[in-house]
Order: structure tokens, then C-alpha cells, then sequence
């Protein structure tokens, strides 16, 4: 939970507000999850801050929404791309992301 905290403050993705009576105030809460390994032990724990979204009504709270998806069908395009042309491939582990997020790698 730290880690999700610290990412949020440091990103600036989101900032403590009073609440006002003209408001519609979405909720949130946290989600907990146990990644195991693959012999059932514990390699760690897990927790994400989730909206509440059920409470917004369509063109009232927002316009549109959009959620990037990375199919399967693109994964094995660009796999068989990188083996074709003998590009180093490397795995990596995103913590967080945010949209329109600042990168500097």
C-alpha cells in the first residue's frame, strides 16, 4: 500500500480536496492480493486503489473512457519481429502507470 501511495503522491495524479455539496464524491477502496510463486508460497503482496466508478452516469461525469489493451495477437507480432531481426528482448515489471504520465527512461 506504501509503495501505491508514495507512487500517487510522486506522480502528482491526484490531490486531497474538500468536498463540496454540488459534487457527486466517487469512492474508492483498496484491493489486496497474494502473488505466489509457482511451488504455492508467497512472493508478495499486493494492493491497488480502485474508483468506485458505478456511481458516475455516462455523459454526465465524463465523456468517454478508454483503457489500453495489449492483445496477444500484437505480443507475438512484435515477439516474432524481435526473433526475426535478433533484437535483445527483456521483461520488465511496471509498478504503476498513469496516463499521460511524465517518462524519463
Amino acid at each position: 500500500m506504501s509503495h501505491e501511495l508514495y507512487a500517487f503522491a510522486k506522480n502528482g495524479t491526484w490531490v486531497l480536496v474538500p468536498s463540496q455539496p454540488d459534487l457527486n464524491v466517487i469512492g474508492c477502496k483498496w484491493i489486496y492480493k497474494i502473488k505466489r510463486k509457482a511451488d504455492g508460497s508467497i512472493e508478495r503482496y499486493k494492493a491497488h486503489l480502485v474508483a468506485k466508478g458505478y456511481n458516475q452516469e455516462a455523459s454526465i461525469y465524463y465523456h468517454e473512457t478508454f483503457s489500453p489493451v495489449v492483445k496477444p495477437t500484437m505480443i507475438r507480432v512484435v515477439l516474432s519481429l524481435a526473433t526475426s531481426h535478433k533484437w535483445p528482448i527483456r521483461q520488465l515489471d511496471v509498478n504503476n502507470a498513469f496516463l499521460y504520465g511524465d517518462l524519463e527512461e
